[in-house]
């Protein structure tokens, strides 16, 4: 909505024209940009030489030396105007930026300090360095969307009883748990444990651990500790809990549950371990864990001193990260060994995942195939849990553009492929919380240990969290020796002890080496112009094509990361599921978009079209084809789904869109054509060892039953013993 009063700022920052000062858009919206602005104007009428969006300690202290409160006695216009503008960002009345401090300013200004909670504090009229600080930032002083009164109770309190402290800011009084705010709960703690300004740093270290193991509260405890204490339950969004002063027997009842839920010994006081588990994610590090994750192999030695230092379930990883020297992926027998020993064992999947970029829907389908197969291959049974990592400080835009797209694309893949296995989600606790809010995991592993994270800072403990990573710490001695992260269990899972024989996989197909891609493309040109086809266009049933023999291999290669995965999914060769796919890539034509086009129209309402299918997308695929080939897998447990009609027209336009709109649910459905084709012509069903002919045959049905399926048959198999020749050497790698 247009904010005809904020105009009338960000015009005000627009009749500047210094440099240094950036005009902005005049759109009647509140914005960090103009907060900048208006942060940069303020600094050039103190007379600071270089401009910056941050209010940092040099604005700071400037604005203290020069103008220690503004008010009707100062007669500066534009830092009038600088006040007035901030006001109407703010939502107050800025008293029309005409650069006189009015009543309207003044009342505002009064009504914005008592939001703040600093209006006792700062009791005479006028704006305070710290005030004016506040009002040039984003931060909101009511109430907003998920907020509740409680917490800006809490947060009034803390501003209004150390705003006079030197590295006090005000923080936000909008009733949300925020990084500010917990670090202004810490700096408070510090205060009153009676460290100087130059000593306290809003940071939990050993000195303020220390000092909180001799603040003990039990129920009857009165004055500011309980204050304290109180305020960290409501940001921590205990229910039942009051902002007091006085330790009450419903404090204790919730701090109870608080220690049952983080599972600390529920002794209902408040507690050293209750305290840190409040103030910092990783909480107290002296606890116990009794399960861990490692990137080292587990031998006997290895084994007997985890589990003879009281660890029952380890956290191992399912690969390595291509490229990388560190072996951290499980090994052969080792889940068996673990077993013998009395521990139970929980996957993690992840290969490199450090940066919002690597987070995608398309990545996200790729990790789940990997995963999926290699617990497969490792013998985890169904109702195993997968842990998808997400380890880095992942802001909470990154969180929705990147990470949720991301667990999207691992869950439908799961829903298709994942039969019993289970998604849960490793990462900061903003991460966690959010994936599984979004419905895409079934819980948490928490990388609390990174306490430091913006992901963990004034984040709560995600509900559905299983394992609370915490400590970096070494268990064992000698050959037994080894470093792990410590984990607290919250017995949502118990990890897994008992495993299926596992499957071999140095048969399956790898992906591509790309360094091959000049030879194999042009084996294919010459095949092709074998056949009649030549690098572009062509002619009869070639005609008008869309791709060059070039394009269409390129567009091929560039999903060799999906067909790979599938492949070793179904355990199939690839080249039988590339095949179709780069000949009907090659042999689209102009033509074939009317088709599509007639489909759309029917499903559209408009009368004009009878066409409720067509082939479409890369692989060409009628929706009628896929719902039976989909119904036929399901029927034999190779993928999970609902069963669909084919003859119904609601489950064809659904199967169409997602043929026609997503090329990876396209090219996915291809390995189960091909399977249902394999029943169709009376053979076995395609494997690593499934012979030419049936090759043959299997291809020629994905074609259909005309007498011409033969011979598309026949130049499929041509083209599988092109893809073979370089594929077969790979695998032996």
């Amino acid at each position: 909505m247009v904010d005809q009063a904020v105009i009338k700022a960000q015009q005000f920052v627009n009749s500047y024209t210094v440099s240094g000062i950036p005009r902005v858009e005049e759109n009647g919206k509140t914005s960090w940009t103009v907060m900048y602005a208006l942060t940069r104007i303020l600094q050039y009428e103190l007379g600071i030489s270089t401009l910056s969006d941050n209010f940092g300690p040099t604005t700071m202290a400037t604005l203290q030396a020069k103008y220690p409160v503004i008010n009707s006695a100062t007669n500066n216009i534009n830092l009038y105007r600088v006040i007035q503008s901030g006001l109407y960002c703010k939502g107050y009345d800025g008293g029309d930026i005409d650069g006189t401090y009015n009543y309207r300013v003044s009342a505002s200004v009064l009504k914005a300090k008592q939001n703040m909670g600093v209006a006792a504090a700062y009791s005479v009229d006028g704006v305070t360095p710290k005030v004016l600080k506040a009002l040039l930032n984003m931060d909101a002083y009511v109430v907003t969307s998920g907020g509740n009164e409680q917490t800006r109770s809490a947060q009034q309190w803390l501003n209004s009883r150390y705003i006079n402290r030197r590295d006090f800011s005000i923080i936000p009084c909008d009733g949300n748990f925020s990084r500010d705010v917990q670090k202004a709960l810490v700096y408070a703690i510090q205060y009153e444990l009676g460290m100087s300004d130059d000593v306290a740093t809003g940071a939990l270290g050993p000195m303020t651990e220390n000092g909180l193991r001799g603040h003990v509260l039990t129920v009857g405890s009165t004055g500011t500790w309980v204050n304290l204490f109180s305020s960290a339950m409501i940001f921590n969004k205990r229910p039942n809990v009051a902002f007091s002063s006085t330790f009450t027997s419903e404090i204790s009842a919730a701090v109870s549950a608080f220690q049952g839920f983080v599972k600390l010994p529920a002794t209902g006081n408040g507690d050293f371990p209750t305290w840190a588990s409040l103030l910092v994610s990783h909480g107290d590090t002296s606890r116990r864990g009794t399960a861990c994750d490692t990137v080292t192999r587990i031998t006997d030695e290895k084994a007997l001193a985890l589990y003879n230092a009281g660890y029952r379930i380890v956290g191992r990883y399912l690969s390595n990260v291509p490229g990388s020297t560190l072996d951290k992926t499980l090994h052969e027998g080792e889940l068996a060994l673990m077993a013998r020993y009395g521990l139970s064992a929980f996957p993690i999947y992840q290969t490199y995942g450090g940066e919002a970029s690597y987070f995608n829907r398309s990545q996200g389908v790729a990790d789940a195939l990997a995963a999926l197969e290699r617990v497969r291959h490792f013998g985890f049974q169904s109702g195993t849990r997968i842990y998808f990592g997400v380890d880095f400080d992942a802001l909470d835009f990154q969180i929705t553009d990147n990470v949720i797209p991301h667990f999207t694309g691992i869950r439908d893949t799961f829903a298709r492929y994942g039969y019993g296995y289970n998604i849960g989600v490793y990462g900061p606790r903003n991460v966690c919380s959010r994936v599984g809010a979004a419905g895409l995991s079934s819980a948490s592993f928490v990388s609390d240990m990174s306490s430091g994270y913006s992901g963990n800072l004034g984040y709560t403990m995600p509900a559905d969290w299983a394992f609370d990573q915490f400590v970096t710490v070494t268990a064992g001695t000698g050959s037994g020796a080894l470093e792990i992260d410590s984990d607290i269990a919250s017995g949502r899972d118990t990890g897994q002890n008992r495993f299926d024989p596992g499957s071999p996989d140095v048969e399956l197909d790898v992906s591509f080496d790309r360094s091959m891609r000049s030879a194999l493309l042009a084996d294919i040109q010459a095949y092709f112009e074998g056949l009649g086809v030549p690098e572009s266009g062509g002619s009869g049933a070639q005609a008008f094509t869309v791709w060059t023999t070039t394009q269409s291999l390129d567009q091929v290669l560039n999903m060799d990361w999906l067909a790979t995965r599938l492949a070793r999914q179904f355990g199939i060769r690839k080249a039988m599921i590339q095949c179709p796919l780069l000949w009907e890539l090659r042999a689209l034509r102009t033509d074939d978009a009317v088709a599509d086009d007639l489909v759309i129209d029917h499903y559209s309402g408009t009368g004009l079209s009878s066409s409720t299918d067509s082939s479409t997308g890369p692989g060409q695929i009628f929706a009628a084809t896929a719902i039976k080939a989909q119904n036929f897998c399901i029927s034999r447990s190779i993928i999970s789904g609902t069963l669909l009609d084919p003859q119904n027209e609601a489950h064809l336009w659904q199967v169409w869109q997602q043929l026609h709109n997503d090329n990876v649910y396209n090219v996915s459905t291809i390995p189960l054509v091909l399977i249902h084709a394999a029943s169709l012509v009376n053979v076995p069903l395609p494997g690593l060892r499934t012979s030419e002919e049936d090759t043959r045959l299997i291809m020629a049905r994905y074609n259909g039953t005309a007498d011409s399926a033969q011979g598309y048959g026949n130049v499929m198999l041509g083209l599988y013993r092109i893809y073979e020749k370089y594929y077969a050497p790979q695998r032996a790698l």
